[in-house]
């Protein structure tokens, strides 16, 4: 794989990236929109993507955009919201043909720049307020997607750990938003909202494919511009600091429901983050510990002892916590989470051998590999960067993910913290799903 290569540039109030890639036959844009995680603004930032999906101005309706895409031979859009670190992140993904593999077209790609500003900077509005019925409906949308998350029992007891880990800080909140601050909501004051969201968010436009750069540059700053755009908003929105929290004993949260698989997740805070230089062996040691089904939790909780339907661990890499989940049949509680423990002390003691590294240092490296060879995941890896306000090229990444040694791996389990347990168990007598 050869190096890839990102030039990026300020223009006209947006921060542009320019990816040439001429491995692919198609042409890649991505808006990111990055606010600070507020309440005040979630409900209303997690409800703007169902919106803008259903058309524009000029494509008043899902039908007539999807048939605008059709007519730009399949291009597929998608949008949505997402928290990383202590940001809200919403973002406008375009997959367009290259005009260079088309022989009865040259104005394909201008259309699509153009369709995805119109779909962000040019919504279906009416005095100055979203169409009613479009946001009536998808306000229902919503507040289905908020009240069904309860019914998805592994994601309810992730929320719910987030829930009680990070009481008071802004990683807290949950990125569908809150059916409370949703009723508020209405076509107006939504819309005055993105107005301002569209004027303070620091917005970063990515475009990859087997183009010029300096077309690629010209073609975009004729469309993507932001009017009256102050300095110091852009300053306001740079990457806020994860919260800093007090050390305290691990807690235990027991919830019951009506359920018959228990729900067992732990998380820790490791008080590593991506621009870290710690962080490659915090990679390895996740990989190690619970990132692949050859890792400790894996083996120990699921295989040797049949403890558990699945078992593993991911990182969350903005905020410096690392999440262990499991599924496990709720009389096997207390040795489930014995054991889980047992595999975090063996990782702290260095129970691992030079062997197991270097095989989960290979797959991690095949993982990112796999990731970096699809238009969207270079973006997703790139724009890791931006969120951390690190530059790091990516087989550099890799690079120094080989070079983790064992030592390190060790130092970075022992920075480790037990936060909060929480346990989604069956209420007394009940076996019902």
């Amino acid at each position: 794989m050869r190096e890839i290569l990102e030039t990026t540039k300020d223009v006209n109030g947006l921060h542009l990236h320019f990816i040439p890639n001429k491995k692919y036959k198609t042409i890649t844009l991505v808006l990111k929109l990055k606010a600070p995680l507020s309440r005040d603004t979630i409900t209303k930032r997690a409800l703007i993507p169902y919106i803008l999906k259903q058309g524009t101005k000029k494509y008043p309706s899902k039908q007539k955009l999807q048939m605008k895409l059709d007519d730009l031979y399949g291009a597929s859009i998608s949008i949505d919201g997402a928290k990383k670190g202590e940001n809200h992140i919403i973002s406008l993904r375009l997959e367009i043909a290259n005009q260079k593999f088309l022989e009865d077209t040259t104005t394909i790609l201008d259309e699509g720049i153009n369709l995805l500003h119109e779909i962000l900077f040019d919504p279906n509005v009416t005095n100055q307020q979203f169409e009613q019925a479009i946001f009536n409906r998808e306000k229902e949308t919503l507040r289905q997607k908020i009240n069904a998350l309860k019914d998805d029992k592994m994601s309810y007891a992730n929320m719910r750990l987030i829930d009680e880990m990070c009481n008071g800080e802004p990683y807290q909140l949950h990125v569908h938003g809150y059916e409370e601050d949703l009723n508020k909501l209405n076509e107006q004051n939504l819309f005055t909202y993105y107005q301002q969201m569209l004027k303070e968010d620091s917005i970063d436009l990515y475009i990859q494919g087997d183009l010029d750069e300096a077309v690629m540059e010209r073609k975009l700053s004729a469309v993507f511009h932001r009017d009256d755009l102050e300095a110091e908003r852009m300053q306001a929105t740079k990457n806020p600091k994860p919260a800093s929290v007090e050390k305290t004993k691990p807690r235990e949260v027991i919830e019951t429901d009506k359920i018959q698989q228990a729900k067992l997740h732990i998380g820790y805070r490791t008080n590593i983050t991506f621009q870290d230089d710690a962080y490659y062996a915090l990679h390895v040691f996740n990989g190690l510990f619970g990132g692949f089904p050859s890792s400790k939790l894996f083996i120990n909780v699921r295989e040797k002892n049949s403890l558990a339907y699945y078992a593993a661990s991911r990182m969350e890499s903005h905020k410096g916590l690392l999440l262990v989940f499991s599924g496990i049949a709720p009389d096997d509680f207390e040795k489930a989470r014995d054991i889980i423990r047992e595999q975090m002390t063996a990782m702290k003691q260095g129970d691992f051998t030079e062997n197991e590294l270097d095989e989960t240092k290979a797959l991690i490296s095949n993982q990112l590999l796999e990731t970096l060879d699809h238009p969207q995941g270079t973006i997703e890896f790139l724009y890791q960067q931006v969120l951390s306000n690190k530059k790091v090229e990516p087989l550099a990444f890799i690079e120094q993910i080989k070079r983790v040694t064992k030592e390190e791996v060790v130092a970075v389990a022992n920075k480790l913290e037990e936060d909060t347990l929480y346990l989604l168990t069956a209420e007394k007598g009940d076996s019902n799903e």
